[in-house]
């Protein structure tokens, strides 16, 4: 499990850039929204483990992965809610909100069947708020297209983190979240990508 995290995190840390801290992305910057896996490395950081993507609690680091995911749908989805310009951006961003409300309720329950149970951190990384705020300065179409490239990005991310964790996690309830969970982001991948 480990090892498929650790990979899954060093390919999509070799495919990007660094972390500044920037409210337009440069050619350089890292995607927008390829959040969960970075925020896997960023927890072990957090728990005191020196090696990206070597996990000290994989289990707590893969549910506070994916809370801040759903955090971060959710609010970037609400803002696009308010902010989009087409009705096709207002829908798919309305059914995101609810989906990863679902989805959230749907971890928090999988964690709690963990022994020792586990509680979701939903605290969004560094990036996800500057992609936040990104997203916030912009209007129009620009806003569709810059919504809907965070939201390809973003679900690319969490889908490879799940099959990951689905195939080799290591708490049994959220392995099976993640089993669950992953065609429900795949499908979301190809809406995203259709906007």
């Amino acid at each position: 499990m480990k090892n498929a995290i650790c990979l899954a995190v060093s390919i999509i840390a070799l495919g990007i850039g660094g972390c500044d801290k920037k409210t337009e992305p440069s050619p350089n910057s890292e995607a927008p929204g390829s959040d969960l896996a970075a925020s896997i490395d960023a927890t072990a950081t957090a728990t005191g483990n020196d090696q990206p993507g070597q996990a000290v609690n994989s289990g707590q680091e893969f549910a506070n992965a994916a809370a801040a995911s759903d955090a971060f749908e959710i609010a970037t989805s609400k803002l696009a809610a308010s902010k989009g310009a087409s009705a096709k951006t207002k829908q798919f961003a309305q059914e995101m909100v609810k989906a990863h409300t679902d989805s959230t309720a749907k971890l928090k329950a999988a964690a709690a069947k963990a022994s020792p149970q586990i509680t979701p951190a939903a605290q969004m990384t560094a990036q996800q708020q500057d992609t936040l705020q990104m997203l916030g300065t912009k209007s129009g179409a620009e806003f569709d297209r810059a919504y809907a490239q965070t939201q390809v990005d973003a679900h690319q991310a969490t889908l490879t983190v799940l099959e990951g964790y689905s195939a080799t996690g290591n708490v049994p309830s959220l392995k099976a979240f993640a089993a669950q969970i992953r065609p429900v982001v795949a499908a979301h991948l190809d809406m995203a990508k259709a906007l």
